[in-house]
């Protein structure tokens, strides 16, 4: 049984100092709202950061990972997947929804938001305008854990369907390894290749790992 708890302290420094002053075990916190019993909200979310390795970590779990720890049931586990499910929300109605063009680090976390936590390698691709704003975000293809078959003709056409003059390319690597393999590099000539045909720009090519991204065009493969 839970015990009561208002985060008091967490709520006072918020207000006083906003949202980003706070610690992720606070903040966490201030979420969870209550702990457990023998055990306030503060100690379990130090507890839980501390089991996990980070927020990622945490939020990443699946259910048999989190229900190792000792009196802690599928609530507290269903509060934390909805906190993943807003962030991923959030990101995706941001990406469509800010007038600002898009930014490396937006794209980043929208990515990461989508991708983290796949049990099988999925490949999606934003298509942007000529003034590298949103068109059209989507998920292409669905392959395995350790691989996923993608077409270039596929992604062209889609292109050409929403008038896009760009596109930035992504997929997870569930292993938690974010480094591109051959057939990753491969398949992205082959990708930019084809969207050159068409006069189509391939900004980029994101890997989402566990925690860990690769951008092909930061290391100057695109």
């Amino acid at each position: 049984m839970e015990t009561d708890f208002t985060p008091q302290m967490p709520r006072e420094k918020m207000l006083q100092f906003g949202i980003e002053s706070l610690t992720d075990v606070e903040l966490l916190a201030l979420f969870l709202r209550t702990g457990t019993q023998g055990k306030s909200v503060l100690t379990l979310s130090r507890d839980l950061l501390q089991h996990f390795g980070s927020l990622y970590g945490l939020l990443s779990a699946n259910y048999n990972e989190f229900n190792q720890l000792n009196g802690i049931g599928v609530a507290k586990y269903a509060q934390l997947k909805e906190i993943a499910e807003l962030a991923r929300r959030y990101y995706s109605a941001r990406l469509m929804e800010d007038t600002s063009l898009l930014s490396p680090s937006l794209t980043r976390e929208f990515l990461q938001s989508q991708l983290t936590g796949e049990e099988r390698e999925i490949f999606m691709a934003i298509f942007l305008d000529n003034q590298n704003r949103v068109l059209k975000h989507c998920r292409l293809f669905s392959g395995t854990i350790n691989q996923v078959e993608v077409h270039p003709r596929e992604i062209v056409r889609e292109a050409i369907k929403v008038n896009a003059a760009a596109v930035i390319l992504a997929h997870n690597h569930p292993s938690g390894s974010a480094e591109p393999s051959k057939a990753d590099r491969i398949i992205t000539e082959r990708v930019v290749k084809s969207c050159q045909f068409m006069d189509i720009r391939v900004l980029d090519h994101l890997v989402i790992g566990r925690g860990e991204y690769v951008s092909f065009a930061e290391r100057g493969w695109i």
